[in-house]
């Protein structure tokens, strides 16, 4: 590479998972080779305005956000409806956006629209592909068109939540425990496991307040959790699987031991397993990303009965770079370090970029009007 890429590195965001972003940010940044990489950061407060690269990088080093971000707002004028975004216009020349915004707005397909709006090359799948795969109903419904084995579950709306009783729910999946779970969340945000009424109501208004799309899904029996990643466009690979053995008083791999406070855990790199649950696993994966589309980057999370029954959980589209996070982690144990994970990232983003501009989009002039006589049927009106 003759000359530096110049790269505008997006983290924060409008979401439960603000500060997981910012984590994944320091580590990314800090594992980029400066050698390739101008890198300019912006931060995406948590009302969903960019901030100038100057404060952002005040809040990337540490000084407080919230003082940073009140006063940048006082000298905005937010009648402007670009403003949310104007701060990326300091930038002369942006080569490639690397965005590190989980959740809401960030990997949802909002971010990729814009992106594609500015006609630059990003990290990670496209819109569409980003969209269905944020949220967990339109992610089943492809799972099981595409015959990957995933978990029952019942949506539960705004709109129907009457209709079902705990009691019910309970029946309906054969299962004494349910889990809760906000269709378009991440990192366990929204996600509540529930063993009798009570506790469903107070799940089922927790998850409400996230989306208006409820999965309310059957537990498996102490299951075993595992997790691969996937990284490439049209020929993906798989990593070596990781797993984690939760401490045993916790009975799911919640938020906490995410993120907050993983002192307790076990991680299994790579994961001790048969090799034929192993490459069936690698298979239900691979056959995932492509029936969902996905290019550059995810991270599958499965779940394994006592039978040894795979279930697929959940794509994630840009999965954690936290010291916690299992992306990278399970890459590293496959033989690529983080900083040539970085580059091959980059890569695909680029390379996606150039195969999406090979589309025509084109349009035919519609020329002369003309149009067929019109047909009153003044009866059927009536």
């Amino acid at each position: 590479m003759s000359e530096k890429l110049n790269i505008a590195m997006l983290f924060g965001g409008n979401s439960s998972e603000h500060d997981v972003s910012k984590r994944s940010a320091h580590n990314i940044y800090d594992a980029m080779d400066k050698e390739k990489y101008d890198v300019t950061v912006f931060l995406i407060s948590k009302d969903g305005i960019m901030m100038n690269s100057k404060d952002s990088w005040r809040v990337f080093e540490g000084e407080d956000e919230d003082a940073i971000v009140a006063a940048a707002k006082e000298k905005m004028d937010m009648t402007n409806p670009l403003t949310p975004i104007a701060a990326l216009s300091e930038m002369a020349n942006i080569d490639f956006f690397y965005p590190v915004v989980h959740g809401n707005l960030g990997e949802d397909g909002t971010l990729q629209a814009l992106f594609r709006l500015l006609k630059k090359p990003y990290l990670g799948p496209g819109i569409a592909a980003s969209a269905m795969s944020f949220d967990k109903d339109l992610t089943k419904r492809i799972l099981n068109q595409a015959g990957v084995r995933n978990t029952d579950y019942v949506l539960v709306t705004d709109q129907n939540y009457k209709d079902y009783t705990f009691d019910e729910l309970t029946a309906k999946l054969n299962s004494d425990v349910l889990f809760v779970k906000a269709a378009s969340q991440g990192s366990s945000v929204g996600v509540s496991r529930v063993t009798n009424a009570e506790e469903y109501a107070v799940a089922l208004k927790d998850s409400f307040q996230y989306d208006y799309k409820v999965l309310v899904e059957g537990g498996l029996d102490k299951p075993r959790e595992v997790f691969i990643s996937i990284l490439g466009n049209e020929n993906p690979r798989a990593s070596r699987l990781g797993g984690i053995v939760l401490p045993e008083d916790d009975v799911w791999y919640d938020y906490n031991n995410k993120f907050v406070d993983a002192s307790g855990m076990v991680f299994e790199l790579p994961a001790k397993m048969d090799d034929a649950l192993a490459e069936e696993i690698t298979d239900m994966a691979l056959r995932a990303y492509k029936a969902l589309g996905l290019v550059g980057l995810t991270r599958m999370d499965f779940m394994i009965d006592n039978n040894g029954v795979p279930y697929l959980g959940e794509p994630n589209t840009l999965p954690g770079f936290t010291n916690i996070s299992l992306y990278p982690q399970m890459w590293e144990v496959s033989g690529i370090s983080y900083t040539n994970l970085i580059d091959e990232l980059i890569q695909y983003g680029m390379a996606e970029f150039e195969r999406q501009n090979k589309l025509s989009y084109d349009f035919v002039s519609l020329g002369e009007e003309r149009m067929g006589e019109k047909q009153y049927n003044a009866e059927v009106a009536k």
